[in-house]
């Protein structure tokens, strides 16, 4: 919710022919059930710490997974996080919840190779991340934006403080 606020064109929607930014962060979540998919939704998410945040969505996740989400527990996202790494799957590109100019897809995490900090190689963990975006809401560059700064929040959480 933090990298979306500094990204504010992540969080529009595209309705009757017009961008809309939303001043609130509004997660959905996409949650596999065994004939389709539902999206229960964490309002006002950027005013949430990541313990409340974490908290709410995993609420909301069970009671999907449990068919007992009411109907106003999916209204109003205006940004989309789906995860398929519980599959074991890597990477994949996540297909956009409308009115959403985007969704975020989280592959499955695992230790690989990368440069230490005295540039030498040790095993560390590593996710892909995906983002699906709306053309007319976010372009390239935008997207690029927006993974390079939350890459970094993941990577260095307490730059997220300052």
């Amino acid at each position: 919710a933090e990298t979306i606020k500094w990204h504010p064109s992540i969080n529009t929607s595209w309705e009757d022919k017009n961008i809309q930014f939303h001043g609130s962060v509004n997660l959905a979540f996409g949650v596999a059930i065994d004939d389709g998919l539902l999206t229960p939704v964490v309002n006002h998410a950027e005013k949430l710490s990541l313990i409340e945040l974490s908290a709410q969505a995993k609420t909301l996740i069970n009671k999907a997974r449990a068919r007992k989400l009411l109907p106003d527990e999916m209204l109003g996202s205006t940004f989309t996080v789906t995860n398929l790494g519980m599959f074991g799957i890597d990477f994949f590109s996540g297909i956009i919840n409308p009115p959403n100019a985007a969704i975020l897809s989280i592959g499955a995490s695992s230790q690989k190779p990368v440069a230490g900090t005295s540039n030498n190689i040790v095993m560390g963990e590593t996710m892909m991340l995906g983002l699906s975006c709306d053309h007319r809401l976010v372009d390239g560059a935008i997207a690029a934006k927006f993974l390079h700064s939350l890459s970094e929040n993941l990577e260095n959480p307490s730059s997220m403080l300052v």
